[in-house]
């Protein structure tokens, strides 16, 4: 929450300048976010307000702008025209959703989901931010050069460039460059007076003065929403669940991802858990009051930032700033001409990229830079979820490898050449020679059983594996199924094995599967090595003895 001790007029200062230029960036989108849903511009707008002054007093990440976005409007237009129940009843199930659906999101924060985003690897996270840069920046080309975007897919507004040739309007192309060029120079002479406000508010008189013709965010919905009672009747509760839970699973990921930016770009951290609670109650209220439900949004929040947004007090200044534009300052907004916005866009976008990622990819591993690039561009073509999807996906096969090649590196296969652990340096040479040692440490899981089936295959009837099981940190059941066909195919093979040093609930466990005792009997295990180091003469003329018998009997 917001500390009054340190906050300051400083503090307002910056926070003011923040907020209202997210708000006049996210006024055009709200109201092209509500078209697109279906319920008209007004519902993007309350959308806006709501979620975002909800989201900035009780959610985890201070500078975090929240709204309607792309994703979210795509979900919540397909619940829109799925709704087949009675008009009378339409919106207020509709209405049941976008809070229902923002109960579920407060839900995931309460039960601390949202913990799990910290695993997301950087890789990941940086082809992310780049890939959503390079979105910005291609989203703003048509308005930038005065002409009405064809659509809001980079894919197909790449497709469709073409279209400029002999359209642009050259009038406000110059807005936006002039836009540009502010954003940069400003700051040099001064940083009291965020550059993109300077450029909003000159630019605007400018056009407004000059009579330039140029399109403009123009009409703006006005007056207070009204309450929109939901409904929750047995009748359509069950086909309300469905949507509910993809509106809030949709938002709670856009919203972390947009998290994990902000704590890029700020150097500081967000609370994923409280965010998702913000977020969960910002989309019921707006719900209730005939708004749909929106996410943290990733150029709202940059603009945020980069015109000196410092505290949560931003976004709800955000918010208020859209309410008085919906109680009476429509008539000065709907001024501002698209290119000027579409300009200060481009300039978000090029500092969102990831340079730093990108100036390092011939550096870092292999793994990592296709890993980076792989959700650039699914980030660009396919969309923000299924590119942070996939790049968990294929990060997490990865990261099982690297382990699986970790656990394998402190392999020790007689004789003893890998600096052997301390209680294995007194073993005779005439015993060591008889033994394969091998030391198995951290996770017990899938990636290390071919390994051992290699093994398996090199190693020569009538010797003795012994594991080294002092330092497994934890199995899982997939570990366990793949000890026990290693175990299976290396007793199989002729070899005997005995296990060392395993603790008494890894031993339980492996009592529990049957792998102790139907494949390595309970005389074959052993709690130290030191236990074992005495019985090793007996166990290997057993071997021996036996190897001779089946040779002779051979």
């Amino acid at each position: 929450m917001l500390s009054l001790k340190t906050y300051n007029k400083e503090s307002l200062r910056q926070d003011f300048f923040g907020g209202i230029a997210a708000g006049i960036v996210a006024l055009p989108l709200a109201l092209a976010f509500g078209v697109a849903s279906g319920l008209g511009p007004a519902a993007g707008l309350y959308g806006a307000i709501a979620g975002g002054l909800f989201a900035a007093i009780f959610g985890g990440t201070p500078l975090q702008i929240t709204g309607p976005t792309g994703p979210m409007t795509l979900v919540v237009a397909a619940v829109v025209a799925d709704v087949t129940v009675p008009s009378e009843s339409r919106l207020p199930v509709i209405a049941g959703i976008f809070v229902l659906a923002g109960i579920f999101e407060t839900l995931m924060g309460i039960l601390r989901a949202g913990s799990y985003v910290r695993f997301i690897p950087y890789p990941v996270i940086s082809g992310f931010m780049s890939g959503i840069g390079v979105i910005i920046i291609v989203q703003q080309i048509f308005p930038f050069l005065g002409v009405v975007a064809p659509a809001s897919d980079p894919f197909a507004i790449l497709s469709r460039l073409t279209e400029l040739h002999g359209n642009v309007n050259w009038s406000a192309a110059s807005l936006g460059f002039a836009a540009v060029a502010i954003a940069y120079i400003f700051p040099r002479f001064t940083k009291a007076i965020p550059a993109s406000l300077v450029a909003l508010v000159a630019l605007t008189i400018l056009a407004f003065l000059l009579r330039l013709d140029v399109h403009v965010i123009g009409d703006i919905p006005s007056g207070l929403p009204r309450f929109s009672m939901p409904s929750f009747g047995l009748a359509s509760l069950g086909l309300m669940f469905a949507p509910a839970i993809q509106l809030a699973f949709l938002g709670a990921i856009d919203s972390l991802l947009t998290s994990l930016l902000v704590d890029n770009l700020t150097k500081t951290r967000h609370n994923s858990n409280q965010e998702l609670v913000g977020q969960g109650i910002g989309n019921a209220v707006a719900g209730l009051f005939g708004g749909i439900p929106g996410s943290g949004a990733t150029a709202r929040t940059l603009v945020n930032i980069n015109a000196g947004g410092r505290t949560r007090m931003s976004g709800v200044i955000h918010s208020l700033f859209l309410l008085a534009v919906v109680l009476g300052l429509s008539g000065l907004v709907k001024y501002i001409p698209n290119a000027v916005l579409a300009g200060l866009l481009v300039v978000v976008g090029i500092g969102i990229i990831d340079y730093r990622g990108i100036s390092h990819i011939l550096r870092v591993p292999k793994s990592d830079a296709f890993l980076m690039v792989l959700v650039f561009f699914l980030t660009i073509f396919a969309g923000l979820i299924v590119a942070v999807t996939t790049g968990l996906i294929v990060a997490s096969f990865v990261f099982m490898k690297k382990l699986s090649d970790v656990t394998e590196l402190k392999t020790k296969v007689s004789p003893l050449k890998d600096q052997p652990w301390a209680d294995e340096d007194a073993i005779p040479r005439e015993i060591r020679d008889a033994l394969y040692i091998k030391h198995v440490e951290g996770p017990l899981f899938f990636g290390f059983a071919g390994h051992f089936l290699d093994l398996s295959r090199q190693l020569t009837e009538g010797r003795l594996l012994i594991l080294r099981m002092d330092h497994i940190s934890y199995m899982d059941q997939t570990g366990i199924y793949a000890l026990q066909d290693a175990l299976t195919e290396l007793k199989e093979s002729g070899l005997r094995v005995l296990i060392v040093g395993i603790s008494i609930a890894h031993l339980d466990i492996l009592q529990k599967f049957r792998v102790v005792p139907d494949v390595v009997p309970n005389e074959d295990i052993f709690e130290n090595f030191s236990s074992l180091k005495r019985q090793l003469p007996t166990i290997l003329n057993r071997i021996h003895a036996a190897a001779a018998a089946r040779k002779a009997g051979a």
